[in-house]
């Protein structure tokens, strides 16, 4: 495991929703990229048994949270989002592992977006997108 990996886990162990409510887990960051995964279960899921909406807007906003603040990590965090674009491609059924992939479209010196791609970790199939717009503060 990579020392940016490590200390992103370190400093997002105090997301308390996105980590410990939901259960989100950091797998592998680099620079301005992160992967992030979360296993879907009762909690996660609505009154059709599918995962809520709001569990994958989550998983994206965190995976690009992690993502952009992957340079600053010794700092106090700089990069927070001010606007995310997500589109449900596919339902998510209880007891689906989802692995969200998060890379840099544009990093600027104020403002950066970032693109996620949320699948089923053990199908592949693309589950949801989401563009997230990022300002540094």
């Amino acid at each position: 495991m990579n020392t940016m990996t490590e200390e992103a886990r370190r400093v997002f162990c105090g997301d308390r929703y996105a980590v410990g409510t939901t259960g989100i887990e950091i797998v592998e960051v680099e620079k301005y990229r992160a992967l992030c995964c979360l296993a879907i279960d009762e909690r996660h899921c609505n009154a059709r048994d599918v995962a809520m909406g709001g569990v994958l807007s989550t998983l994206g906003d965190f995976a690009a949270a992690v993502a952009a603040n992957s340079c600053c990590l010794e700092e106090d965090l700089q990069w927070v989002s001010s606007q995310a674009n997500i589109h449900f491609l596919a339902p998510v059924d209880k007891g689906c592992r989802l692995i969200a992939t998060c890379t840099a479209v544009k990093v600027g010196r104020t403002m950066a977006l970032f693109r996620t791609e949320i699948a089923n970790l053990d199908s592949g199939k693309l589950v949801a997108t989401v563009e997230t717009t990022m300002v540094h503060v």
